[in-house]
């Protein structure tokens, strides 16, 4: 996992790391279900036997709603569209298929164009799937007939992960990335965690890249100052308040490429 590349000098005393962690999965198998997200993994394995054709999926950063909306449009064989995209689309296209747009607590400008698509999906009988962080009431929305479809649209809610996530993502993230990291450790981390995935990856990248520069095993004495740098430098924060909506962009073709390849 270190070395140099095409015979470039590497400086006395300096470790060259390399991240080469496999980007995230947002299959089913990389879903883990527990407390906090339940429900909301009950209702997409519901479809399409739904009680309407439209649904918000509600959740903090960092909680999963991407992955579990990358989830039901691969089953449903649904585009997938951020609400920044939506004013430059053809909404006639968009309402032949089922559509899972993601972020509509951003819809800012494309108002007037999400109301007009939800009409016309609502004409067609098209599923359409919404992710964001709050309820509809708190978009600042201008359109007051846009505000009372959404409001009446049944709801799923994904909590802040739980100890039992935390645990479970953090294994599957050491595996990913081939480190031998014993369980009480691991347990240690995950009540000290960011309640936030993305906490999780920023923070098992950082200890990876601490281990293999210090070439030594994770240790717990390790992983308890990688938690301190984290929580000094406000790292964890910026990733789930600033950087979340550039990591769900940065993920989006990943998701809609899953969406085209089916169910697995």
């Amino acid at each position: 996992m270190a070395g140099g590349a095409g015979g470039d000098p590497v400086s006395p005393g300096r470790q060259l790391t390399l991240d080469l962690a496999a980007a995230p999965g947002f299959g089913r198998e990389d879903f883990f279900i527990s407390g906090s997200n339940e429900s909301a993994y009950a209702m997409v394995e519901l479809w399409p036997n739904w009680p309407d054709a439209m649904l918000l999926v509600l959740a903090p950063a960092g909680a999963g709603k991407s992955h579990l909306g990358a989830i039901w449009a691969a089953r449903a064989e649904a585009r997938i569209l951020s609400a920044a995209e939506l004013m430059h689309s053809d909404k006639q296209v968009l309402a032949a298929r089922p559509l899972l747009i993601e972020d509509a607590d951003a819809i800012g400008e494309a108002e007037i164009d999400l109301f007009h698509l939800v009409n016309l999906m609502r004409e067609r009988g098209a599923p359409l799937v919404l992710t964001a962080r709050t309820r509809p009431d708190a978009w600042g929305l201008g359109v007051p007939d846009l505000l009372s479809r959404l409001r009446l649209a049944p709801v799923v809610e994904i909590g802040t992960p739980d100890d039992a996530l935390m645990r479970a993502v953090l294994v599957k993230l050491f595996i990913d990335r081939q480190l031998i990291v014993d369980a009480s450790t691991i347990e240690f981390a995950a009540l000290r965690l960011e309640r936030s995935l993305y906490a999780a990856r920023a923070f098992v990248a950082d200890l990876d890249r601490e281990a293999m520069s210090r070439k030594s095993r994770i240790t717990r004495p390790m992983v308890a100052e990688v938690l301190r740098r984290h929580e000094v430098s406000g790292e964890n924060q910026a990733l789930s308040e600033t950087e979340s909506d550039s990591c769900d962009q940065d993920d989006s073709r990943r998701r809609q490429t899953a969406a085209r390849q089916g169910p697995t």
